[in-house]
């Protein structure tokens, strides 16, 4: 059985009332958890003002300016009782009806406030819902289908069997922290599949239970995308801001963004291997720079940092972040609010280096004390930067191996603006790949590719052994002239003593 309800004067889609509230859910399904590498141990929320609803039938802007508005096609629920603190097994029957919704949103404004997602997905417009409502009491809530199609080809297609949290649950859960009212409604997350849509494309989507008598179904909702021409006002809030970490969540994989493949999908993970960490603790950068020389690799040192602190040693993999100078327009739309600066080192994983593209610029800090203190919580394994630093000595004083070109006052916009992370940089006048492995000490600091560092460590080391052996008879007397390096009749004597009990 369906239940129709005829859109009100208002313009609130399907809806029998205007809803108090519109909750929707990060994450809900296995196959979208999957898709984003992560899979949340309970649910989280943002809210939806009601002025973003929009019928069947409609149009919706992608505004001004911007290139990512992305489908989300989900599950509505509509309440239709008074419910706080319901038990799960009585949730369900709170629950009015059930209808299709497009979840909308704009990643270019994401930056400012990701997670409350009040800019990006709060447009008006970004949340059609219908074009007709459900009984809920007729549907298995675990036996509901969700389908979406861009021009007539099917994008999405889920059912609710594959939710990491059951529709129940979730209503279960809201009304705990507040009281959800007749009309409210929930947006229960959307499975994989979500992409970018353009001016022109028609996205539609339906939410069905086949399994139920009369197989009923919401219809499609129909939306089609125009382009908007009311650009925002610079001097007033964020401005709109993309980079690649950007196009590939909201296109869902870097091929479907029309991105290069990462310079090595087999790349190893972060975390080094405990072994291997061991070992090039212990290998220094003159003899690693020496081994990666014999294998034709030359331009492998950051040139221009040292150290911040004394004894500072450095090992982990590179996370990238790339600076370019600034621009007033450029800063203004890239500088502010949670920027590709702030969200490198808010993303920074244990044992990675975040290295930093400042193009040698010195003059303007490149990170300072806060900044500092994020990676050192997240578990970086350090910093280095051919750019500046300020708060130098507090930085230095952290803990964290900062290997920086030097001190300086300034902040970030008198030189740079930040404008991507986990790329192919430049620091130093050596390039740096996403996975590459880093290591410093009072050398400086050395590149090594991850495909070869084991067998560069572990030449590193026998080398050290031998140098260290080659000192010891310096020491005592004997010429370098055949000892360094070792000629027939030393290293024959250095073999039999290194073969020795």
């Amino acid at each position: 059985m369906t239940q129709t309800t005829d859109v009100t004067p208002e313009g609130f889609g399907a809806l029998p009332v205007r809803p108090g509230k519109i909750i929707a859910v990060h994450l809900s399904y296995a196959s979208r958890a999957d898709q984003r590498g992560r899979r949340p141990a309970n649910p989280s929320y943002f809210f939806k003002p009601a002025s973003s609803i929009a019928s069947s039938g409609g149009t919706v802007e992608r505004p001004a300016g911007t290139e990512l508005l992305a489908f989300e096609g989900e599950i509505a629920l509509v309440m239709g009782t008074t419910a706080r603190r319901v038990a799960v097994d009585e949730a369900w029957a709170s629950v009015g009806w059930v209808t299709a919704s497009n979840d909308l949103g704009v990643y270019d404004l994401r930056a400012a406030d990701k997670g409350s997602n009040v800019r990006s997905k709060g447009g008006d417009g970004f949340t059609p819902l219908g074009p007709e409502l459900i009984d809920a009491r007729m549907v298995d809530p675990a036996a509901l289908r969700i389908r979406t199609w861009v021009n007539g080809e099917v994008a999405q297609a889920d059912t609710t069997a594959d939710l990491i949290f059951p529709l129940a649950r979730i209503v279960a859960d809201l009304s705990q922290h507040f009281t959800l009212e007749p009309g409210d409604v929930i947006l229960t997350g959307t499975p994989a599949g979500s992409s970018v849509i353009r001016p022109g494309d028609v996205v539609e989507v339906e939410v069905d239970a086949p399994s139920a008598d009369g197989s009923p179904t919401s219809g499609r909702l129909v939306t089609t995308v125009t382009e908007g021409t009311q650009p925002f006002d610079a001097e007033i809030g964020d401005l709109p801001a993309v980079d690649d970490a950007q196009r590939i969540d909201a296109w869902g994989s870097r091929e479907a963004a029309g991105l290069p493949a990462a310079a090595d999908a087999s790349a190893p993970q972060p975390v080094l291997d405990p072994d291997l960490r061991a070992k090039l603790e212990r290998a220094p950068t003159a003899g690693l720079s020496a081994q990666l020389r014999k294998r034709g690799l030359n331009a492998v040192v950051i040139e221009g940092v040292r150290a911040l602190g004394h004894d500072a040693r450095l090992v982990g993999r590179a996370k990238t972040l790339r600076f370019v100078p600034f621009r007033e327009d450029l800063f203004a739309s890239h500088g502010g609010g949670f920027n590709a600066q702030k969200r490198a080192f808010d993303a920074v994983e244990p044992g990675e280096v975040i290295i930093i593209e400042a193009r040698g610029e010195t003059e303007s800090g490149t990170l300072g004390d806060i900044l500092a203190l994020r990676a050192l919580a997240r578990g970086a394994a350090g910093v280095v930067t051919d750019g500046g630093v300020r708060d130098a000595q507090i930085v230095a004083a952290c803990g964290l191996p900062v290997f920086a070109a030097g001190p300086h006052p300034a902040v970030l916009g008198r030189r740079h603006v930040p404008w991507e992370s986990d790329v192919a940089i430049a620091c130093g006048g050596a390039t740096v790949l996403p996975g590459d492995v880093i290591v410093g000490d009072g050398d400086g600091v050395v590149v090594i590719p991850a495909a070869i560092v084991e067998d560069v460590v572990d030449d590193a080391l026998a080398q050290e052994e031998e140098d260290t052996w080659i000192a010891a008879r310096v020491e005592e007397g004997h010429a370098v002239d055949g000892l360094f390096p070792l000629g027939k009749e030393w290293r024959a004597r250095y073999e039999a003593e290194r073969g020795a009990p």
